[in-house]
């Protein structure tokens, strides 16, 4: 079985191919490999540099069920070109998902996000809540997965709304929060902390990349499935963080709204099992810190390393 994995370059892609290869799947990875390619060389590993904004640069023969990863990933990213991000993250998936239903590819699990509920008051953040996004990022994912939706008579479509992702990666990302929070106290000895009162739902890497692995080996479970498992303040993080690492937590005002809660019952219910935590993460990161593994570079930095080299102003190669 081929499985196509777009953004298969990224942050989840670093982790999730090597479980995809180890399960003995076939895998064409396409990545516009911004941010590199750390992939080592595999028999059953095909990396292209290509575009998802441009269907040519995609290979589609052979294709038994696609991943989509690919889009501009978080909301500061999203809004520094809102026209690339609606281009990458919403129309490049239409495009994606009539290839593939012309092709008769019967399997296509898209990463969505849980931020598309927006900011809500209640505990328990299900997947029959409204969808209030307020962002650009936000915005694209909550259209995507309803172009989607359309297809379910032509392609069994599995949407995941995942948490804020955390742990180790070789294409590692170092903004988001509890990656971001370890790495300031590893590296400065003290955790700013914006706020501290918004609540972060998490999950760790391996059981993000483990649910798209569950879902491809089980297309019973379609539909959409909320995927986060801690939910916690970003002060509850620090102090997490602080019990492992000797450092300072530095609490400053914040304007920023955003709280998200997840809850995951409905992804429980069908067997799936997650195995890490945001303990794990911590560990995790502080062990390949400690190792040398691990260091505090610009391109784990979506936004930074796209305003440096101009990213967000290209459209296509």
């Amino acid at each position: 079985m081929k499985i196509l994995v777009t953004g298969g370059c990224g942050y989840k892609g670093h982790v999730l191919v090597p479980k995809l290869l180890a399960s003995g799947y076939d895998v064409r990875v396409v990545d516009t490999q911004w941010f590199g390619n750390f992939h080592p060389e595999h028999p059953r590993l095909e990396v292209t540099l290509g575009d998802v904004n441009d269907l040519s640069t995609i290979g589609f023969d052979g294709v038994d069920a696609i991943i989509h990863l690919a889009s501009i990933a978080n909301d500061p990213c999203g809004d520094l070109n809102p026209k690339l991000t609606w281009e990458t993250s919403c129309l490049a998936t239409m495009q994606l998902a009539d290839e593939a239903a012309r092709r008769g590819i019967q399997r296509f699990i898209y990463a969505s996000s849980g931020s598309v509920y927006g900011v809500k008051s209640e505990d328990r953040v299900t997947e029959e809540l409204s969808l209030e996004p307020i962002s650009e990022y936000n915005k694209t994912k909550m259209v995507s997965e309803r172009v989607l939706l359309s297809y379910q008579d032509r392609m069994n479509i599995q949407i995941v709304r995942p948490a804020t992702v955390c742990g180790v990666s070789s294409r590692m990302r170092l903004d988001v929060s509890v990656n971001m929070l370890t790495m300031q106290a590893l590296t400065k000895g003290k955790i700013t902390v914006f706020g501290g009162t918004q609540v972060r739902p998490n999950i760790h890497i391996d059981d993000i990349c483990d649910l798209y692995l569950f879902l491809l080996q089980n297309p019973r479970h379609d539909g959409i499935f909320n995927a986060g498992f801690e939910n916690i303040s970003i002060l509850d993080i620090a102090r997490m963080i602080k019990d492992r690492v000797s450092c300072d937590i530095v609490v400053t005002g914040s304007n920023d709204p955003r709280s998200y809660r997840l809850d995951s019952t409905k992804l429980l219910n069908t067997g799936f099992v997650p195995k890490k935590s945001v303990q794990h993460a911590i560990s995790d990161i502080i062990y390949s810190f400690e190792a040398g593994a691990l260091s505090d570079d610009a391109h784990f930095y979506n936004l930074k390393w796209m305003t440096q080299n101009a990213l967000a102003e290209r459209t296509t190669f």
